[in-house]
Protein backbone atom coordinates (compact mmCIF):
# COMPACT_ATOMS: atom_id res chain seq x y z
CA UNK A 1 0.00 0.00 0.00
CA UNK A 2 2.91 2.32 1.26
CA UNK A 3 4.19 1.50 -2.72
CA UNK A 4 1.08 2.58 -4.70
CA UNK A 5 0.75 5.64 -2.26
CA UNK A 6 4.43 6.91 -2.86
CA UNK A 7 4.05 5.95 -6.79
CA UNK A 8 0.90 8.33 -6.89
CA UNK A 9 2.27 11.00 -5.32
CA UNK A 10 5.61 10.68 -7.75
CA UNK A 11 2.93 10.55 -10.96
CA UNK A 12 0.89 13.63 -9.30
CA UNK A 13 3.67 15.87 -8.98
CA UNK A 14 4.86 14.79 -12.88
CA UNK A 15 1.11 16.01 -14.18
CA UNK A 16 1.12 18.60 -16.18
CA UNK A 17 -1.02 21.68 -15.13
CA UNK A 18 -3.57 22.96 -17.58
CA UNK A 19 -2.82 26.09 -18.95
CA UNK A 20 -4.21 29.25 -20.94
CA UNK A 21 -4.45 29.15 -24.99
CA UNK A 22 -1.27 29.03 -26.91
CA UNK A 23 0.73 29.64 -23.05
CA UNK A 24 4.04 28.68 -22.09
CA UNK A 25 4.62 27.97 -18.27
CA UNK A 26 8.03 28.70 -16.48
CA UNK A 27 9.03 25.32 -17.48
CA UNK A 28 9.00 26.19 -21.73
CA UNK A 29 5.54 24.11 -22.09
CA UNK A 30 3.04 25.13 -24.24
CA UNK A 31 -0.53 23.84 -23.71
CA UNK A 32 -3.68 24.76 -26.28
CA UNK A 33 -7.26 23.02 -25.30
CA UNK A 34 -8.30 20.55 -27.95
CA UNK A 35 -12.02 20.11 -28.32
CA UNK A 36 -11.30 16.52 -29.02
CA UNK A 37 -10.77 13.74 -26.75
CA UNK A 38 -7.05 12.49 -26.22
CA UNK A 39 -6.93 9.65 -29.02
CA UNK A 40 -8.58 11.93 -31.61
CA UNK A 41 -6.28 14.57 -30.58
CA UNK A 42 -3.19 12.60 -32.04
CA UNK A 43 -4.65 11.18 -34.41
CA UNK A 44 -5.75 14.32 -35.97
CA UNK A 45 -2.13 15.82 -35.36
CA UNK A 46 -0.99 12.07 -37.21
CA UNK A 47 -2.60 12.79 -40.22
CA UNK A 48 -1.36 16.69 -40.35
CA UNK A 49 1.92 15.69 -39.86
CA UNK A 50 1.86 12.21 -42.34
CA UNK A 51 0.23 14.92 -45.30
CA UNK A 52 3.28 17.21 -44.79
CA UNK A 53 6.09 14.05 -44.55
CA UNK A 54 6.57 14.25 -40.68
CA UNK A 55 7.60 10.72 -39.37
CA UNK A 56 5.64 9.64 -36.27
CA UNK A 57 8.30 7.76 -34.61
CA UNK A 58 6.06 6.37 -31.94
CA UNK A 59 3.05 7.24 -29.93
CA UNK A 60 2.63 6.00 -26.03
CA UNK A 61 -0.71 5.25 -23.97
CA UNK A 62 0.09 6.36 -20.65
CA UNK A 63 -3.25 6.04 -19.36
CA UNK A 64 -3.34 2.37 -21.41
CA UNK A 65 0.06 1.43 -19.79
CA UNK A 66 -1.33 2.42 -16.30
CA UNK A 67 -4.12 0.04 -16.60
CA UNK A 68 -2.22 -2.56 -17.88
CA UNK A 69 -0.29 -2.24 -14.18
CA UNK A 70 -3.71 -1.77 -12.55
CA UNK A 71 -3.61 1.50 -12.00
CA UNK A 72 -5.67 3.98 -13.58
CA UNK A 73 -5.05 7.75 -15.15
CA UNK A 74 -6.66 10.45 -17.38
CA UNK A 75 -6.24 9.31 -20.95
CA UNK A 76 -2.84 10.26 -21.58
CA UNK A 77 -0.68 9.78 -24.68
CA UNK A 78 2.57 11.01 -26.04
CA UNK A 79 2.87 11.70 -30.14
CA UNK A 80 7.12 11.63 -30.76
CA UNK A 81 7.73 12.92 -34.58
CA UNK A 82 10.12 14.55 -36.33
CA UNK A 83 12.34 14.90 -39.73
CA UNK A 84 15.89 13.66 -39.82
CA UNK A 85 16.71 16.19 -42.57
CA UNK A 86 16.02 19.20 -40.22
CA UNK A 87 16.76 17.71 -37.25
CA UNK A 88 19.75 16.18 -37.68
CA UNK A 89 21.61 19.27 -38.34
CA UNK A 90 20.40 20.80 -35.35
CA UNK A 91 21.72 17.93 -33.12
CA UNK A 92 25.12 18.46 -34.88
CA UNK A 93 24.90 22.07 -33.48
CA UNK A 94 23.73 21.31 -30.42
CA UNK A 95 24.69 17.57 -29.15
CA UNK A 96 22.22 17.97 -25.98
CA UNK A 97 19.18 18.68 -28.08
CA UNK A 98 19.28 15.22 -29.06
CA UNK A 99 17.33 15.07 -25.66
CA UNK A 100 14.21 17.13 -27.05
CA UNK A 101 14.60 15.44 -30.33
CA UNK A 102 12.78 13.93 -31.91
CA UNK A 103 9.60 16.42 -31.54
CA UNK A 104 7.07 15.12 -28.64
CA UNK A 105 3.25 16.56 -28.39
CA UNK A 106 1.71 15.36 -25.12
CA UNK A 107 -2.20 14.93 -25.19
CA UNK A 108 -3.88 15.10 -21.82
CA UNK A 109 -7.33 15.14 -20.18
CA UNK A 110 -7.63 17.30 -17.00
CA UNK A 111 -9.80 16.62 -13.62
CA UNK A 112 -12.33 18.67 -15.18
CA UNK A 113 -12.83 16.99 -18.37
CA UNK A 114 -10.91 19.32 -20.49
CA UNK A 115 -8.23 17.97 -23.46
CA UNK A 116 -4.68 19.88 -24.11
CA UNK A 117 -2.02 19.43 -26.39
CA UNK A 118 1.10 20.74 -25.11
CA UNK A 119 4.80 20.53 -26.19
CA UNK A 120 8.03 21.98 -25.70
CA UNK A 121 8.36 25.79 -27.05
CA UNK A 122 10.92 26.80 -29.91
CA UNK A 123 12.18 29.62 -27.49
CA UNK A 124 12.48 27.13 -24.66
CA UNK A 125 14.22 24.72 -26.55
CA UNK A 126 16.61 27.37 -28.49
CA UNK A 127 17.52 28.73 -24.59
CA UNK A 128 17.92 25.16 -23.37
CA UNK A 129 20.65 24.05 -26.06
CA UNK A 130 22.09 27.45 -26.76
CA UNK A 131 20.64 27.90 -30.59
CA UNK A 132 20.83 30.90 -32.84
CA UNK A 133 17.12 32.09 -34.20
CA UNK A 134 17.95 30.66 -37.59
CA UNK A 135 18.55 27.45 -35.84
CA UNK A 136 15.34 27.40 -33.54
CA UNK A 137 13.14 28.41 -36.85
CA UNK A 138 12.33 25.24 -37.77
CA UNK A 139 11.36 24.06 -34.16
CA UNK A 140 8.71 26.90 -34.44
CA UNK A 141 6.98 24.93 -36.70
CA UNK A 142 5.29 22.44 -34.20
CA UNK A 143 2.80 25.32 -33.04
CA UNK A 144 0.83 25.31 -36.72
CA UNK A 145 1.24 21.82 -36.69
CA UNK A 146 -0.60 21.54 -33.43
CA UNK A 147 -2.80 24.56 -34.39
CA UNK A 148 -3.71 22.39 -37.68
CA UNK A 149 -4.79 18.91 -35.47
CA UNK A 150 -6.92 21.14 -33.25
CA UNK A 151 -9.27 22.66 -36.09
Amino acid sequence: MKRIMLIAAMVAQMAPVPLAPAMADERGMIARPSKHSVPVTLDRLTEVLQSKGITVFARIDHSGEAAKAGLSMPPTQLLIFGNPKAGTPLMVAAPSLAIDLPLKVLAWQDAQGQVWAGYNGAEYLAERHGLTAEQRAPLAAVGALVDAALQ
